[in-house]
């Protein structure tokens, strides 16, 4: 990859017109452009990868079917099948009522970065939605621990897609996560109702399923 400092010789009348090129600010502005240039490179260098630890189960097979939250997904059972290197890692977790997900939205589109969410047909900004296209399309959901039996955590009101990898785990832990006063922005202006149906995306609770079968 060439360094910025070749390409923009070539290009600076190109950046900042014919009149700029030859004016007294040329330095200043060659030095922002030239910031500009090596901070996306050195973003493109140095890449993160996660490895995943597991992989969730459920009984969500169809991305557009999926509740879009743990509270729309009451009484979905679920599990985590944890990488056997990983198993000293549950050690006392089984104490914890509730814990979170960290994963990996493997079915989700091109990053946008505005949408309409999934509980309103207006235009939002990315960031202000849990939408999962998202420029790092990582997952986070907080769900019932039911029990862990070796590297397998059994689960409740799980609201993610059958097969998603599993990127970290985190136990939920009232002291620290409770807020009892905030502001939701948009989402107050959504009642329950509306809330509910769109939120549940048509989902309802599987009945005489052996669990453990799900795949």
């Amino acid at each position: 990859m060439q360094r910025t400092t070749e390409i923009l010789p070539r290009h600076k009348d190109w950046v900042l017109g014919p009149r700029a090129a030859g004016s007294g600010h040329v330095a200043d502005v060659m030095s922002r452009v030239t910031g500009v240039l090596e901070n996306k490179a050195l973003m493109q260098e140095n890449q993160v990868s996660y490895k995943p630890i597991g992989v969730i189960h459920s009984e969500h097979v169809a991305a557009e079917q999926t509740p879009i939250q743990p509270v729309y997904a009451k009484g979905c059972h679920g599990r985590a099948e944890i990488l056997p290197e990983f198993m000293e890692g549950l050690r006392d977790l089984k104490g914890f009522s509730h814990i979170y997900l960290i994963y990996h939205f493997h079915c989700a589109g091109a990053a946008k970065l505005t949408v309409k969410p999934f509980l309103q047909d207006v235009e939002r900004g990315l960031f202000a939605t849990r939408a999962p296209c998202r420029p790092n399309a990582i997952g986070l959901s907080v769900v019932r621990l039911v029990k862990i039996e070796g590297t397998t955590l059994h689960l409740e009101d799980v609201d993610i897609l059958d097969g998603t990898p599993l990127l970290d785990i985190k136990p939920y832990t009232a002291k620290f996560d409770r807020i009892a006063a905030t502001r939701n922005g948009w989402q107050d202006v959504v009642d329950a109702e509306t809330a509910r149906k769109r939120g549940a995306r048509g989902y309802c609770p599987m009945s005489g399923v052996d669990q453990n079968a799900v795949r």
